[in-house]
């Protein structure tokens, strides 16, 4: 387009855009004058199960915020009570209630459903991925989001974006991690495709729930445990029982969470309490995000200065080595299900833009800032 027809169209475009806004709001206003018989007084009262322990700070604080926005939009026709893991259901077993009808919606995270739903771990994190702008760009802009309503749906199921942890840290262990050769045999918590990597290069994954984590570690049960990042890790305690603390969080650069829905239960509501359920998971989205990054930034420093920890970050051929058994395994996955296929595919392109953009823009800038 030449540039004088470029600022023809926006002058154009100025001009028309009071009448398009009225025009809009005209549109609005039938809309609502032909749906007001749809908006009916019934009362509906949802369980939301959850993965993470009772109240857990964020994660937990997020999904009663989310309950009560709900609540609070909806003027009390949507009634939301949450319970913690363990609280209604096993905090893993949340995918099976919710498809089954036993609970109405759960929060959780997209991976911990692998075994049933291989494609689902992908929107949640890749390990060497896409950090939490870029998931959330491709899932709310790039078509992601689509393809996860498909995938679901063959579960009588809803998803909706529910918050992101940002990188995460790359775990606690009991012993140093300096080559390879310290992986072997070694037992970690680790769910999802970071945890098939880790078993690849000699570990052990062991998949424990949030509120099972402490006690494992603890007991030897694990050697080595991933969580979230400073702030969740010191409020579980883990700076008190392991002496190693590894950066970067390969195996999730940003990973997102997810609210689901029973289909069923999601369709009978009326569409103006459908777009409640949607605009506060967005907002809900947005918020543990940012205060994850808020409390990290926080409770690094009070690690630093007061646990008595080694914080290190993991070797060029250690990472190097688990980027390339992630991508064996991620072509196996691809391979043997066409659908993760076109979700990975997706993904992938959405990626390989988002890298050309960041490496011009914030990797620059992140080797040239200086602390002011």
């Amino acid at each position: 387009m030449k540039r004088k027809d470029f600022f023809r169209g926006l002058a154009v475009g100025t001009v028309a855009l009071p009448i398009t806004i009225r025009a809009i709001s005209g549109d609005l206003s039938a809309q609502q004058n032909n749906s007001t018989g749809a908006i009916s007084g019934k009362v509906y009262n949802w369980k939301m199960v959850t993965t993470w322990p009772p109240n857990f700070p964020i994660l937990g604080e997020g999904c009663n915020l989310f309950a009560d926005m709900v609540r609070r939009m909806s003027g009390g026709r949507l009634d939301i009570k949450v319970f913690g893991g363990g609280e209604l259901v096993p905090p893993l077993e949340c995918f099976d209630a919710v498809r089954s009808g036993a609970a109405d919606m759960a929060h959780g995270c997209a991976y911990y459903w692998a075994g049933k739903v291989p494609a689902a771990q992908f929107f949640a994190s890749v390990p060497f991925g896409m950090n939490a702008q870029q998931m959330n760009a491709w899932i709310l802009s790039g078509g992601g989001w689509e393809l996860w309503r498909e995938l679901y749906e063959k579960y009588n199921l809803v998803p909706f974006p529910a918050g992101n942890t940002g990188v995460q840290m790359g775990g606690w262990f009991n012993r140093a991690i300096d080559t390879l050769d310290d992986l072997q045999g070694l037992k970690m918590r680790m769910p999802g495709l970071g945890g098939k990597v880790l078993e690849r290069a000699g570990a052990t994954p062991v998949l424990l729930a949030g509120s099972e984590i402490y006690t494992g570690l603890e007991r030897g049960v694990i050697d080595a445990t991933e969580w979230i990042g400073p702030y969740h890790d010191y409020k579980m305690g883990f700076h008190q029982i392991a002496k190693y603390y590894y950066a970067p969080g390969w195996h999730e650069p940003g990973t997102m969470l997810e609210f689901f829905i029973n289909k069923d239960k999601y369709e009978e509501l009326t569409p103006d309490l459908q777009e409640i359920v949607r605009v506060a998971s967005l907002w809900i989205n947005n918020w543990m995000l940012n205060e994850g990054e808020k409390r990290n930034a926080e409770y690094l420093s009070i690690i630093q200065n007061e646990a008595d920890v080694e914080i290190r970050t993991f070797s060029k051929e250690i990472l190097d080595t688990l980027r390339g058994y992630t991508k064996e395994i991620v072509a196996e996955i691809t391979t043997d299900d066409p659908f993760a296929k076109r979700v990975y595919d997706s993904f992938q392109a959405y990626r390989r833009q988002a890298t050309a953009w960041s490496e011009l823009t914030e990797k620059v800038f992140y080797e040239n800032i200086q602390v002011m």
